[in-house]
């Protein structure tokens, strides 16, 4: 009986220890969630309104997107025909915006400058080659222009169907220093609703776009890549986010913080050529008017015609508010 007691202790030892280095083994193999991080906007910092009354209007602007030396920013315009704008930095302040030379007859937005400053993507519903000229296309495709001597733009090129898939619209564009492009689209490849995906660049062509799973099921739309890809802001609901490069994957999802977020929808994040600013398109007038109250005078016309015109109507403005993002996510 004692040895069939030694010989049963020694084989249960052994059985726990084989599992211990079977767990051992295990969680050195699978990556760990990286740990959340504090909020990459100041508890004390405000939004401001960026270039009041030269790039930001009473009329609708969104999707900034900035020269690497900072110093030309474009973005969009528009109600009805959307139309890609730049304005330039003259003796420290944003000159008149001027509608770049690309664009004005189609409808044509989100226009995003690579980080080298070389190249514009954009969406169009411009007719590509082969399609009658004379018309728009029925859906919104991403296209590039590269850079010309001052501030113009050579003949658009259309992107190949493996970004732009017949019947589908593109939206939100960015590139990363690598050449990879991010952007969003819904219904696309038999997910529902608005997704974000990204692309490979495979040195003469993109890769089959790949789906950014960042939230769950929720919608993704309008991605913003870091140039070296370490971290990635995005629009969920009326929210902006960040999430940060882990190996193969991407941290957990964090939302922005109410510096940004205040309940109104957000979108089109871009973040300056230094990572020191976070631009964003937003109807929000909360801390900017002050809301009438019930125990005011009526309004007459002219009161009404002034509100109508000011800046805070309701319609998009980009806003601008410091951010720290840590370096390398």
């Amino acid at each position: 009986m004692q040895f069939l007691y030694i010989l049963f202790r020694e084989i249960i030892f052994g059985v726990i220890i084989a599992w211990c280095a079977i767990l051992t083994a295990f969680g050195q193999s699978t990556p760990q969630p990286a740990p959340l991080r504090a909020n990459i906007v100041d508890t004390s910092s405000r939004a401001k309104v960026f270039a009041e009354g030269v790039v930001s209007t009473p009329y609708t602007e969104w999707a900034t997107s900035f020269t690497p030396d900072g110093k030309t920013v474009y973005f969009s315009r528009g109600a009805v025909y959307w139309t890609m704008c730049f304005s330039k930095m003259v003796d420290g302040k944003w000159a008149k915006p001027q509608v770049v030379n690309i664009s004005g007859r189609w409808t044509d937005t989100d226009p995003f400058i690579t980080p080298d400053g070389k190249r514009i993507f954009f969406i169009s519903n411009r007719p590509p080659e082969g399609m009658p000229q004379d018309k728009p296309q029925p859906n919104y495709h991403i296209w590039y222009a590269d850079k010309l001597s001052g501030d113009d733009w050579s003949e658009p090129h259309h992107l190949d169907t493996a970004i732009n898939l017949k019947g589908g619209n593109n939206f939100g564009i960015s590139v990363s220093r690598s050449g990879d492009l991010y952007f969003c689209s819904r219904d696309r490849g038999g997910h529902s609703g608005m997704s974000s995906y990204y692309a490979k660049w495979l040195g003469d062509h993109f890769d089959k776009p790949q789906l950014l799973a960042l939230r769950g099921n929720e919608e993704i739309q309008d991605p913003f890549i870091a140039p070296d890809e370490s971290y990635l802001i995005f629009e969920s609901g009326p929210d902006l986010y960040i999430c940060y490069k882990n190996g193969d994957g991407w941290s957990p999802a964090q939302n922005l913080g109410k510096q940004v977020n205040n309940g109104d929808y957000n979108s089109s994040p871009c973040i300056s050529p230094d990572g020191k600013m976070l631009y964003y398109s937003t109807g929000r007038i909360q801390g900017f008017y002050k809301k009438r109250s019930p125990k005011d005078p009526a309004l007459n016309y002219d009161e009404v015609q002034k509100e109508s015109e000011g800046i805070f109507n309701g319609m998009d403005n980009i806003l601008m508010i410091p951010v720290n993002i840590p370096k390398n996510g």
